[in-house]
């Protein structure tokens, strides 16, 4: 793998009132990541970060490479934005950590995959998506890496917007630490392994 962190960013919105609903799964996850590595969120470090911090971030080494040694570097961010303006905190942590577009994960909620699975691609539309929409257009690309975390569609006529607004079902809470548990192995799996090799662990049933 070539050197250098990567940056891995949660999606979501600031605030207890949106904590547990859909749209912050990527947050979740990001928690997950933390939980793992012993790593704790702070808001920014150094430079313009700290004169204006926009995410809470924290520093790690994810997972380990064959011999027992430390996995790679990487940063570990949630957007203290609204959804919509993600973008500005993202491209502001890849300038200043110096990360390429292609070391840019970005683990989000997906309507169009079912609840409880996780895919991923890297460039491609953002399906509607707004956190992704203005990523790539503050990072003026669409070649990132998406760890895509499903939530699956409302039911009946809902409005999806407000379907990502709410928590989770209680059904569906059951089933949430297994979820967040997976796409947290995703993003690890990117991460050691490469996007080809992760697409196929985790596109594959058993």
């Amino acid at each position: 793998m070539a050197e250098g962190p990567w940056l891995v960013v949660g999606l979501g919105n600031p605030g207890p009132q949106y904590a547990g609903n859909r749209h912050n799964v990527g947050q979740m996850v990001l928690d997950e990541l933390a939980r793992r590595t012993g790593a704790a969120f702070a808001a920014g470090r150094g430079g313009v970060l700290s004169r204006r911090p926009q995410a809470a971030v924290a520093e790690a080494r994810l997972g380990t490479l064959p011999g027992g040694a430390p996995g790679p570097r990487v940063v570990l961010a949630k957007p203290t934005t609204y959804m919509n303006v993600s973008g500005g905190p993202v491209a502001a942590l890849a300038r200043y950590y110096d990360v390429p577009p292609e070391r840019v994960v970005m683990v989000h909620d997906e309507l169009d995959i079912p609840f409880a699975d996780v895919r991923l691609k890297k460039g491609g539309g953002e399906g509607g998506h707004n956190g992704l929409r203005d990523t790539t257009k503050a990072l003026g690309t669409k070649d990132y890496v998406r760890v895509r975390v499903g939530v699956g569609r409302p039911p009946g006529r809902q409005d999806p917007a407000d379907f990502v607004l709410k928590d989770f079902a209680k059904p569906e809470q059951k089933d949430l630490p297994w979820l967040l548990d997976r796409a947290a192995d995703a993003v690890e799996a990117v991460v050691l392994d490469g996007l080809e090799a992760a697409q196929l662990r985790f596109h594959t049933r058993a």
